[in-house]
């Protein structure tokens, strides 16, 4: 295993770390490889509830790509479209997952590392934060994908702004945005995201995955229950957190539900 990739886990609670301080924790072709099978065993990790995806250190949760590597892994066409498959299959993991995910955004997140940061579910950020979309500055073009990403949180018009310019999206503008979900101090943003982390883990499991699935299936355009978001909820009913739940509420006390 890369050591470029390190996967912590702490309770409920693991934490994939983007592990290229010296660089800014810019994505090497070799660490897009490796997340799909890392957050395949986290999937697969009936211990594990939430997942928080962070770079190392404090200066970058990552600068993008690494641009080093380009004339190597993406000098050509067929060189490049090897390189984006990789690249989407890794996004496509951490969107995938079926467990809630936290990006924790400390300074840069730029060009691959916003590509990843807007792949989890939610994203809290220090006041040092800047993001930045920056492929006009390179000469590439955004899938549709990661674009459609960007455009389900920010909207198509700031989209247009973002990809046009490359300009950065300093802390206070991306909160407004919506393009982070909290804005917190430097010193306070580990805290922070580890304890929303862990209130998550706290809930109704079955919940909590039921609801990032069917926001999942608006975000993809549908608009009107069907048989499989129906059965989703009403299956809710025969679990035994919903039991749980209830007779928690009645009795005044903290729920303990154990679906996992």
């Amino acid at each position: 295993m890369s050591d470029e990739i390190l996967v912590e886990r702490d309770g409920a609670v693991a934490t994939v770390v983007l592990n290229k301080p010296d660089s800014h924790n810019a994505i090497s072709l070799a660490m897009y490889q490796r997340i799909p099978d890392e957050f395949a065993a986290l999937d697969a990790d009936p211990e594990i509830k939430v997942v928080v995806v962070r770079g190392a250190g404090t200066k970058s949760f990552a600068s993008g790509a690494d641009i080093s590597e380009f004339e190597e892994v993406r000098g050509n066409a067929t060189a490049a479209k090897a390189y984006n498959e990789h690249v989407a299959a890794a996004e496509h993991a951490v969107e995938g997952l079926s467990k809630p995910t936290i990006a924790m955004v400390h300074g840069y997140c730029i060009g691959g590392g916003c590509g990843i940061a807007l792949a989890c579910d939610l994203r809290f950020a220090d006041e040092r934060s800047r993001f930045g979309i920056t492929p006009a500055k390179l000469g590439l073009v955004y899938s549709l994908e990661s674009t459609k990403r960007l455009v389900d949180v920010v909207g198509p018009s700031r989209s247009k702004w973002i990809l046009f310019s490359g300009q950065p999206v300093f802390a206070e503008d991306a909160l407004r945005l919506g393009l982070i979900d909290e804005l917190i101090p430097a010193d306070e943003l580990e805290d922070r995201t580890y304890e929303f982390a862990r209130l998550i883990t706290t809930r109704a499991q079955y919940s909590v995955r039921s609801a990032k699935r069917i926001v999942n299936v608006i975000l993809a355009g549908q608009t009107e229950d069907d048989d499989v978001t129906t059965e989703i909820r009403n299956s809710s009913f025969d679990t035994e957190d919903y039991a749980e739940g209830v007779r928690s509420f009645l009795e005044k006390r903290s729920p303990r539900f154990t679906w996992s």
